[in-house]
Order: C-alpha cells, then sequence, then structure tokens
C-alpha cells in the first residue's frame, strides 16, 4: 500500500515506521509546513491519511476531490462544519473518519449502544477521559464518540465538567470530565449511576500503538470501495456502510 501521510507528530511518525515494518511505502510525510505543496501533487499514492490539525482540512478535501484518491482521517477537533466539509467529500472518494481506531473502543462503543437503553431510564450517566498533558482539545474526539453512542438523538443536555453553585443534578444530563497529564494514551470510562449500584466501563490505551494498528488496517480497505462516507461500526461488524 502507498500512503500520503498528512501530519508529522507522534502519530505520524509512529505511522511511518509501523507502515514501513509491514512493507508499505509512505511516499510523502507532509506537516503543517509542508501543505501548499498537495496543490501540485498528483495521485500518487492508494490512501491518504490524516492525522494532523482541523486546520488541515481544507487543503486535504480540495486535493482529495481533485485526484479521487482515499481518505482515511484520525484527527480530532472538528467543528459540525468540518463534519460536513467530510460528509461532503464523500461524492469524490472513499472517506473514513474516526476520533478512535482501536478495536477494544469500536466494542466498547457497541457494548453501550446495546445497554444504554436499558440503563438511561434509572442511571445518570458521566464520562470520565484522560490523556497527556500535550492534548490540545478537550472532551477528546473518543468521549464524543462514546456520547454519540449514549445519545445518538442527541436529547440529553451535555454538560463538560461543573463548577460552582450548580444546583442539583439534572435528569437529563450527561457529563464529560477531561483530565490531562503525563503520558497518558487515552483512558475513557463511562459511569453509569444508579440507585444503590454502580456500573463502570472502561477502555485503557497502553500505547498509541494500538490506533496505528486500527489505522493501518482500516486503510487496506478503502482503496476499490465506491466513492462515500464509511463507518468503522459498520465495517468492523460486517454492516452495509
Amino acid at each position: 500500500m502507498k500512503i500520503l501521510l498528512i501530519g508529522r507528530g507522534k502519530m505520524g511518525r509512529l505511522i511511518q515506521e509501523t507502515a514501513a515494518a509491514a512493507g508499505d511505502e509512505v511516499v510523502a510525510a507532509l506537516g503543517r509546513n509542508g501543505l501548499d505543496s498537495l496543490g501540485r501533487m498528483g495521485r500518487t499514492a492508494d490512501v491518504v491519511m490524516d492525522f494532523s490539525r482541523p486546520e488541515a482540512l481544507p487543503e486535504i478535501c480540495a486535493y482529495v476531490r481533485r485526484t479521487g484518491t482515499p481518505l482515511l482521517s484520525g484527527t480530532t477537533g472538528f467543528t459540525p462544519a468540518d463534519r460536513e466539509r467530510l460528509e461532503a467529500l464523500g461524492e469524490a472518494a472513499p472517506v473514513l473518519w474516526a476520533a478512535n481506531f482501536s478495536l477494544g473502543m469500536a466494542v466498547f462503543v457497541r457494548a453501550l449502544r446495546e445497554v444504554c437503553g436499558v440503563l438511561k431510564p434509572d442511571f445518570d450517566i458521566e464520562i470520565t477521559e484522560t490523556h497527556h498533558n500535550q492534548k490540545e482539545d478537550a472532551p477528546s474526539g473518543s468521549a464524543k464518540l462514546l456520547l454519540e453512542a449514549i445519545d445518538p438523538a442527541g436529547a440529553m443536555e451535555a454538560v463538560c465538567s461543573r463548577g460552582g453553585t450548580t444546583g442539583k443534578r439534572g435528569k437529563g444530563e450527561i457529563g464529560i470530565h477531561s483530565l490531562r497529564g503525563g503520558t497518558v494514551a487515552g483512558t475513557h470510562t463511562v459511569h453509569f449511576l444508579g440507585p444503590d449500584e454502580e456500573l463502570e466501563i472502561t477502555h485503557r490505551a497502553a500505547s498509541r500503538q494500538i490506533f496505528v494498528n486500527g489505522a493501518l488496517h482500516m486503510a487496506r480497505l478503502l482503496p476499490g470501495r465506491p466513492n462515500g462516507i464509511y463507518d468503522l461500526q459498520k465495517i468492523l461488524f460486517g454492516e452495509s456502510a
């Protein structure tokens, strides 16, 4: 597989190392200062892998629209307008965006979709997420993914942390709390707090390697697919995209 990599941070460097070890070729790795070169590049790779920043999206979209190269993106911090732009890009190429490419997190999301209908009527729900001290966005993209699995219709009120005199906890609230420190690759817990019982589901990432392995696996599945927006959950669990 030939990869055009956008992003030269820790994830980008690990993708390069892992891809090389697997016999894949990174034809170019572009950081923020090299994005202008996309406008001069033709289709040189089987897939574009984006693990950069939201600011890079306009240049990436322009390149994908021009060349039709499939896009896999793991960039987080996108605004609703950015997400709409990604979805529209499915007209020009196969596109897959996910906040988290680990297999364990995919199962976590699936489990939440199954159990929340039973627990939501009687349990309060809170999400906590912990990441390293270099992460710039909060809540994490994975925390938002968990929120969407719990409340797909957006009927609950998401409260990011609490402070001051907040009054009693609202029945329709779901709290999201972000911790930042050290070198934590990512820990996410959903707390179900009910009358006289509690249930917690936690996913811990020991390193970024799990995200890299999952992203490379999914990137190999994109070339050759029809244009459109693809869903990680549906692909993993054998549902139509």
